[in-house]
């Protein structure tokens, strides 16, 4: 824990602003540009004080935040000239889309499974998915807790044939077209190579295309 002196000697100077305006939204100006550019666009700040407060200021005199905590000292000047120590934590979120229920491997995700949460930044990883629209219409490969976020990694493109699945087997040249009933030997997501058994030789064919348009 750093001491007070260590944090009013970091006290930065803040630039003037034109009008009165509650602390919080000049708290916020601040810490979006001591965040710079590690803030992503999305995200959005909720200011929490810490002891006394008041209810208009004119300026930011002096601005000190730990960018890693949140945690900020922050001089505010009201109209009459009088400055005021404020002090307490800024904490960054962003809109995440989590289930609203327990999914578990295989199901398909709609849009009534999914809901839009804020976050604190420090729970959104490389891997979180981020965007409703990557999620609705997915198939689920990791059981999906109700409320958390989802990492990618725990979700598909919905399978359209699966292992052991009948289905046809198509050679088209322009000339000549055969056709001969198969079994899937695996999953397969659409357009994805799938390896099939000739059910009329029992001889494996070539990998082939999933094409098949309904779900399984």
């Amino acid at each position: 824990m750093r001491c007070l002196a260590a944090l009013l000697a970091a006290l930065m100077l803040a630039p003037l602003s034109a009008h009165a305006e509650t602390p919080d939204v000049l708290i916020e100006e601040q810490a979006r540009m001591s965040w710079a550019e590690s803030l992503p666009a999305e995200a959005n700040l909720r200011v929490r004080f810490k002891g006394a407060m008041i209810d208009e200021a004119e300026t930011i005199s002096a601005f000190w935040m730990d960018r890693d905590s949140g945690q900020f000292l922050a001089n505010a000047v009201t109209e009459d000239g009088v400055t005021h120590r404020l002090q307490g934590f800024i904490i960054a979120t962003r809109s995440l889309p989590v289930p609203t229920r327990r999914l578990m491997p295989g199901d398909l995700i709609g849009a009534q499974d999914i809901k839009s949460v804020e976050m604190p930044l420090s729970r959104v990883g490389a891997f979180t998915v981020v965007d409703e629209e990557k999620l609705a219409g997915m198939q689920v490969r990791r059981m999906l807790a109700q409320g958390r976020p989802v990492m990618t990694q725990s979700v598909m493109q919905p399978l359209v044939v699966g292992r052991g699945d009948k289905v046809n087997i198509l050679y088209d040249d322009g000339r000549l077209v055969v056709t001969a009933p198969g079994r899937a030997l695996t999953d397969a997501h659409r357009g994805q190579e799938i390896r099939i058994v000739n059910l009329v030789s029992n001889t494996p064919s070539s990998p082939s295309r999933a094409r098949r348009a309904s779900w399984r």
